[in-house]
């Protein structure tokens, strides 16, 4: 590559968009790391998107990049990646250069989560501080809107993206793991911009005027509702008071903690359905969006915006996130927990807040002010959307992450001692303050959970985690105690009229400047439950006569879905038995339809047991967390006991009969996800046309099957005359020549089978038993017992058919 004086701009992105495509990936990773070293910002500038897009791919999915998410540890590339990206690689060296120079990158708005660009489009800006100050305007209008970023951000923006836009995978690519290059850089991220351990890491170059400067202020002709008065940010108010000289280096770096933590929150928890946006929405935001619209009609030369998807009344996100989406959210609440206890216990009390450093700060309102309200929506929206299947268990396992914030202190425990001390007492204020992340969204996995097979034993593990969870001494009581501050009577808010219920994000930045500390537990608590769901909101509370009477419902699933796994663990040791080889002699089971009454395929032995034992310690749990002593429980389980009996497994679910068949109650959908009941699945077609079974021999079932058709077109009517005779004879040709199917009484089926099955009950010969592997066994067994009496072929023949006649003859319906 050509010395940097010797090359313009233009053909320095041309020459390296070449060269990706030609070179060695390891050579071009080289080369660009010569790049960044020899070139100025003012011509780095031009390759930065490019770059960005080459990396993460583009927004729109059609480039994929790197494919960060498929990269594994034993990639030939993983190595090369890992060392370019890192925070303090290449590529973090080419962002900290641009950031020198303060250049600005565009993101359109359109790339942005549903909530916020449809907000955007109404003209109202949303509750995101990433885009306070950054939004840029065109003349075409607010149709294309698109953010001005800051080098980092715009890094940021593009690496968070990346994580939850479709992109177009090849054949092949669609597993994978945390050990994934882009998991390991996500953890990576956090660990160095927001450090349990000393201080953020300053940046290899300085700024223009040492400091990071304000924002330059919105004009008053932008067309957009505020959401009130934005404070400043935490770290506008430590830096704008210094000398740029002599400011605090710390003071100097927090802004890319904050810029990070802003851009991993808005992207991959800014997503729910129209519902709960206008739910969460202040009542300062409703006004203005009222008053926007008011002002918009009542201007006669602009046309009304027609309704379509552009608008807040039609808007409706169809956005699942993938189990990798959670898995990184997972990641992103471990850490902040982990960062927020990482702080220094003599500035946990409230008078060294003045003589804290930003980072501290950052560390004391991190979780409460960036993750709490959008989290909360985030997971409510997973648990009302995720399909029911064991794939929730990444979704359960974020949930439990948050709500046990005293998991990562950092202290060692050990676990069985730690199950038995409880939490701590100083995390009550934690339980408070976010009471309906324990007790809605417990009240969301009750819903899912009576609904699932619990007797899988994935399906029982969650049960059991969560009912461990919430059976941890000392956490019922502070959510208790938690509603009863909620449930106090409103008169004691009386002297705070002045005050509005706002969600933890309202105000600008999540790091704006603290508020006046208040030490009324009743408004924080009621603060939070308004700020969530609303000022109308009709609290159902945890431990109320309510969700008791579900819990109660549980419970009793539970039990029946215990009782039906130790029914299969018994089955599947008979069919074990069963299937042995001496079932080749008669003695196997002749159920040929046979199979498990519920469970999964591989919910047998080692699985069953465990299911049994995890359902087992969930009732126990769920005794101690609704305290249900031995007494109630045994009641409720005679309760549930009297009106069953062993027969009952038998029997058909609760149905309805509707015009086109039976209809499946609630009570029969829960009798058959938990295999109390079922329906009898049996062929019940052409008994010559069954599928080919294991124990049979695919050559002789087709040759006995053409044999049979010639035999049955060419004597058929002889047949039926022999089966119409009401003598001795008539009856032997019934024996021979009817099928078992057509005699069996009492068998119920459907109007269609019944139509369609005339045509085969017809008298007719059937050779198929002797394509039996069993059969032939046993004919040779028997020619083999005649060879030893010197009996010979023919004569062995005409002895084996005697007798069968002579069976039969005996078995006849006429004897009887």
């Amino acid at each position: 590559m050509a010395a940097p004086a010797m090359q313009q701009p233009s053909y320095l992105l041309a020459n390296l968009k070449m060269d990706s495509t030609t070179k060695p990936f390891l050579q071009c990773c080289q080369e660009l790391v010569k790049v960044i070293d020899d070139y100025p910002a003012k011509e780095l500038h031009l390759i930065f998107p490019w770059l960005v897009e080459s990396v993460f791919g583009s927004l729109d999915g059609v480039i994929v990049g790197w494919n960060l998410g498929f990269l594994q540890a034993c990639s030939n590339r993983y190595n090369i990646v890992m060392d370019f990206l890192n925070p303090s690689g290449p590529m973090m060296k080419l962002v900290y250069k641009l950031q020198a120079e303060e250049y600005k990158y565009e993101i359109p708005v359109s790339f942005l989560p549903g909530p916020v660009k449809v907000s955007i489009q109404e003209g109202v800006l949303p509750d995101c501080p990433l885009l306070n100050n950054k939004l840029h305007f065109p003349l075409s209008g607010l149709q294309t809107l698109s953010l001005a970023l800051n080098p980092f951000e715009y890094y940021m923006f593009m690496f968070a993206s990346s994580l939850i836009t479709p992109k177009n995978y090849s054949l092949g690519q669609h597993v994978s793991s945390l050990d994934s290059a882009y998991f390991v850089l996500v953890d990576t991220y956090l660990k160095y911009f927001l450090p349990t351990e000393g201080s953020v890491p300053p940046s290899p170059f300085t700024y223009k005027r040492g400091s990071v400067s304000p924002p330059a202020p919105r004009a008053p002709s932008v067309p957009f509702a505020g959401y009130g008065i934005h404070s400043t940010s935490l770290l506008k108010r430590h830096i704008s008071h210094q000398p740029s000289v002599t400011a605090d280096p710390a003071a100097q770096e927090i802004w890319r903690s904050e810029a990070l933590l802003q851009v991993f929150v808005e992207m991959w928890l800014h997503h729910y359905s129209l519902e709960m946006y206008q739910k969460l929405q202040s009542p300062q935001v409703k006004l203005a969006l009222l008053q926007y619209r008011l002002s918009m009609s009542s201007m006669l030369c602009q046309p009304l915006t027609p309704p379509g998807s552009g608008t807040l009344d039609t808007y409706q996100e169809p956005f699942t996130p993938t189990e990798e989406h959670v898995l990184v959210v997972r990641l992103l609440v471990k850490h902040l927990h982990a960062f927020s206890c990482s702080l220094k216990p003599e500035q946990v009390s409230s008078s060294a807040h003045s003589h804290t450093s930003p980072l501290e700060e950052l560390k004391r309102v991190v979780v409460h002010r960036f993750v709490q309200q959008k989290l909360y929506v985030f997971l409510q929206h997973c648990f009302g959307h995720w399909p029911l299947d064991a794939s929730f268990r990444v979704v359960l396992e974020t949930w439990l992450s948050y709500i046990q914030p005293w998991r990562y202190t950092g202290e060692k425990t050990n676990p069985q001692t730690d199950q038995n001390k409880g939490v701590p007492e100083k995390w009550r204020f934690f339980v408070q303050e976010n009471l309906l992340m324990y007790t809605k969204l417990f009240q969301g996995f009750l819903n899912r959970v009576v609904r699932t097979d619990l007797v899988n034993v994935k399906n029982a593990l969650m049960v059991f985690r969560v009912a461990k969870v919430f059976a941890q001494p000392n956490l019922s009581e502070m959510i208790q105690k938690g509603e009863q501050l909620f449930l106090e009577p409103e008169h004691v808010l009386h002297h705070r009229q002045h005050r509005c219920f706002l969600s933890p994000g309202h105000g600008g930045s999540f790091l704006s400047a603290r508020q006046p500390v208040v030490t009324d537990r009743v408004f924080r608590v009621k603060s939070h439950v308004y700020g969530l769901e609303g000022q109308d909101c009709q609290y159902k509370q945890m431990f109320g006569t309510e969700l008791r009477g579900t819990v109660l419902k549980l419970i009793q699933i539970i039990d029946q879905a215990r009782q039906t796994a130790k029914k299969i663990s018994d089955q599947s040791a008979e069919v074990a038995a069963n299937n042995s080889f001496m079932s080749w002699f008669g003695m196997g089971s002749p159920d040929l339809n046979y199979t498990f009454n519920g469970g999964e395929v591989d919910d047998t032995g080692a699985c069953v047991k465990k299911t049994h034992e995890f359902l087992e310690r969930s009732l126990d749990y769920l005794c101690q967390i609704f305290r249900l002593n031995a007494g109630q429980l045994s009641q409720l389980m005679a309760t549930l006991g009297s009106g069953q009996d062993d027969g009952n497994s038998k029997q058909l679910p609760d149905c309805v009969q509707g015009e086109n068949g039976l209809i499946l109650t609630d009570l029969g959908r829960m009798q058959v996800i938990n295999g109390l009941r079922r329906f009898e699945i049996a062929y019940q077609g052409d008994p010559e046309l069954q599928p080919i079974r294991s124990y049979e021999n695919a050559i002789l079932v087709r040759l006995f099957f053409k044999i049979s058709s010639l035999v049955n077109e060419r004597f058929g009517g002889h047949m039926d005359a022999l089966c119409s005779r009401p003598d001795f004879l008539g009856q032997l040709g019934r024996h021979y020549l009817a099928s078992p199917e057509a005699a069996a009484d009492g068998r119920r089926r459907s109007p269609e089978t019944r139509l369609t099955a005339e045509g085969y009950r017809r008298p007719r010969l059937s050779l198929r038993m002797l394509a039996s592997y069993r059969t032939l066994l046993m004919l040779l067994l028997l020619y083999l017992f005649g060879a030893l009496f010197s009996f010979g072929l023919m004569s062995s023949t005409l002895l084996i058919l005697t007798v069968g006649f002579l069976y039969g003859l005996l078995s006849c319906p006429v004897w009887r």
